[in-house]
């Protein structure tokens, strides 16, 4: 079992930065695959970054391609998503979610993720 706690969402203006953090419980943190979803009212939960276990490989939405880093300290069992030149299309609650297994592969569908957090609110305005 994994709980995750995402925090470090606010309000920015756009242009600016912002980084947020999933901290996780439990002592399997570095054998999981891990990645940052978002949802905007209205709109489905998509994809935005992922990690592998090792932290090696990842991906990232055409979205945010250039703007998002997503990265991880398995020490501090903590994976985080630093957003720079953000847009108000960036404004959505962003969620952290966890798979068991060492992929490399880009994984995009949320039911194929095990774990989810609360989700943290990231506004952007213009």
């Amino acid at each position: 079992q994994v709980q995750l706690v995402e925090s470090g969402g606010g309000l920015v203006q756009a242009g600016g930065s912002l980084r947020v953090s999933c901290a996780a419980s439990g002592r399997t943190f570095s054998s999981h695959h891990m990645a940052w979803f978002r949802q905007a009212p209205g709109k489905e939960r998509e994809f935005v970054a992922s990690i592998s276990s090792s932290g090696g490989h990842t991906a990232y939405a055409d979205s945010v391609k250039g703007r998002f880093t997503i990265s991880r300290d398995n020490a501090k069992n903590t994976v985080y998503l630093q957003m720079n030149s953000l847009k108000p299309e960036d404004t959505a609650v962003y969620y952290c979610a966890a798979r068991l297994g060492g992929t490399i592969a880009t994984i995009v569908n949320p039911h194929e993720y095990d774990y989810w957090g609360q989700g943290t609110q990231v506004t952007v305005s213009s």
